[in-house]
């Protein structure tokens, strides 16, 4: 699987709320660097995530890899994001992978997006 192939099957596993498939994308001592949850294990991270979530939409912007065999990739797209709540919130983000030795799966994601629009919303999640 080609690292696009990798990440069009990880939006669409968001899409789905597909905790196993995500999940099954990363080795079990892989890492997420997110700006809202932090830095934690990617196994962790999603099973949150999508406790904190009732609904994902993406929408794929732009790839960016150096070359078809780097061991990174980045992707740009918009985050519809529904709260557990049922609060939506929606962001454009870029998500940097950087892949395993095999290039079969994710070893580390970190996430960019700007949380200020947001974080009043997620907060209150927490309360």
């Amino acid at each position: 699987m080609s690292a696009s192939d990798l990440c069009n099957a990880y939006l669409e596993a968001l899409n789905r709320s597909d905790l196993d498939a995500v999940q099954a994308m990363f080795p079990t001592d892989g890492t997420v660097v997110s700006p809202l949850y932090g830095e934690q294990n990617a196994h962790e991270f999603y099973a949150r995530l999508f406790s904190d979530t009732s609904n994902s939409k993406t929408t794929l912007l732009n790839v960016f890899a150096k070359s078809e065999d780097s061991n990174s990739v980045a992707l740009h797209f918009k985050y519809d994001w529904t709260l557990a709540n049922g609060k939506l919130v929606d962001f454009e983000c870029v998500d940097v992978f950087e892949l395993t030795k095999d290039r079969t799966k994710f070893q580390k994601l970190t996430i960019i997006y700007d949380t200020a629009p947001l974080r009043e919303d997620f907060e209150r999640l927490k309360t």
